[in-house]
């Protein structure tokens, strides 16, 4: 059985800074992602986040007229996710 080290083409010795490195790649991969999605995603996800926490809020007051405010609101939900 290989250990960390010689699956990745290094020796024990350079194993663990190989994992390091692959780690770093990932991270930077996923920071990069995160950076386009916020580009290309950022206004509908902050229509929908804004969505949200307004029916949290209705639930959290409840009553009929926030009932109906819920309603309103899961429907514009309902728009914004299906755009």
């Amino acid at each position: 059985m290989q250990d960390e080290g010689e699956c990745c083409g290094g020796g024990p010795e350079h194993g663990p800074w190989v994992w390091t490195a692959y780690r770093a790649y990932n991270e930077l991969l996923r920071e990069k992602m995160k950076k386009k999605f916020e580009a290309q995603e950022g206004p509908w996800m902050d229509q929908v986040a804004d969505v949200l926490v307004r029916i949290v809020n209705a639930r959290w007051e409840g009553g009929r007229k926030q009932e109906r405010e819920q309603a309103d609101l899961f429907d514009q939900l309902e728009r914004l996710l299906s755009e």
